[in-house]
Formats: C-alpha cells, sequence, structure tokens
C-alpha cells in the first residue's frame, strides 16, 4: 500500500486570534505535526489542503487575509502538494484524485478541521473512491454548533463525527495508536 497523509485546514483563522476559533485546535495541530514529522522521517507524500472561500463575504477562510495560511506547526516545505479548494469536500472542484493517483496513494491517512465538516466530508468521498482511510481523531478538532436552540458542545459534535466515520468509511485512531501500527 501507499500512503499519505492529508492535513485539511490547519489554518490561522481556526486558532486564537482567527475568525473562526475552534476548541483545542493548538493540541489537534500539535499531533498533526508529530505525524507530519513522522511522514517526513519516511519520505512519504504529504498533502496539505487549504480552504479559502471566493469572496471576502465569508465568515472566515477570506482571499488574501492572513487566516488563509497554514498554521505553522504544519507549514509546507518545499516539495510538499498544497491544494486549495472551495467546499468541504476536498476532492470536489480540486486535482486531489489526480496527484494522488499520480503518486500511486490507495491509503489515506487524515487529519485537520473541522471534524464534522472537512474531514468528514473529505474522508467519505476518500472512502467512495476506493482508499483506504485512517482518521486520526486527536489530530482533529471543531468548535460548539447549534441546532433548533440547543448547544452541542464541540466534543460531543467531534465525537459523533469520528463515530460515523468509524462505521463505515475508515479506521479512527488516536496519534499514539496510529504510530504503533506503523
Amino acid at each position: 500500500m501507499s500512503q499519505a497523509l492529508l492535513l485539511i485546514d490547519i489554518q490561522q483563522d481556526y486558532f486564537p486570534g482567527g475568525q473562526m476559533e475552534l476548541e483545542a485546535m493548538q493540541q489537534a495541530s500539535d499531533k498533526a505535526a508529530e505525524l507530519l514529522a513522522w511522514f517526513r522521517n519516511q519520505k512519504l507524500p504529504v498533502i496539505h489542503v487549504r480552504h479559502v472561500f471566493p469572496t471576502a463575504e465569508a465568515p472566515f477562510f477570506k482571499p488574501d487575509t492572513p487566516g488563509i495560511e497554514i498554521h505553522p506547526t504544519v507549514e509546507p516545505i518545499s516539495g510538499e502538494i498544497v491544494i486549495t479548494k472551495q467546499n468541504v469536500n476536498s476532492f470536489q472542484g480540486t486535482d486531489l484524485k489526480l496527484r494522488l493517483d499520480s503518486l500511486n496513494i490507495d491509503e489515506l491517512v487524515i487529519c485537520g478541521a473541522m471534524s464534522q465538516m472537512c474531514i468528514e466530508g473529505t474522508t467519505r468521498a476518500a472512502a467512495e473512491l476506493n482508499y483506504k482511510c485512517q482518521v486520526i481523531h486527536d489530530a482533529c478538532a471543531t468548535c460548539n454548533q447549534e441546532f433548533q436552540g440547543r448547544t452541542i458542545l464541540a466534543q460531543d459534535v467531534h465525537g459523533t463525527a469520528m463515530a460515523t466515520l468509524g462505521f463505515a468509511y475508515a479506521q479512527v485512531l488516536s496519534t499514539d495508536e496510529w504510530k504503533k501500527s506503523n
């Protein structure tokens, strides 16, 4: 199997001071940095995905703002692929599948943000495209959500997303569990 690391939306707007601060984003980014170091050490492919909305009216990830920049903890280096997307699913409207196919990738290690949005959307799409997926749950983050006048806590949103992915789309592991298996 040929494996690649997919780092999704680990961008400045999700960190303190950003336009859409997520709970425990720094901790998730630190775990993603551990994965990144492992992949770099093994000389395996790394793909950074960043979200940029098409207009300045967006609530966050506005074009030409510091918020769209990839966070320094996982900053790309020369030779690493960076894909810019405008949708939840990282495959939609991008050349991600083409890039993965050109590298003969059939297994993805996925982390980033937000758990119930771009992580879930991309993982589902990847599974439907027959990639074997592993989602690293402690390298993902989200925030509280509102539904019918109720606040759903970030940890519950995250847990639900991970449980859903683990049920049918991916193997869901902690960073430590993943490292032990690799």
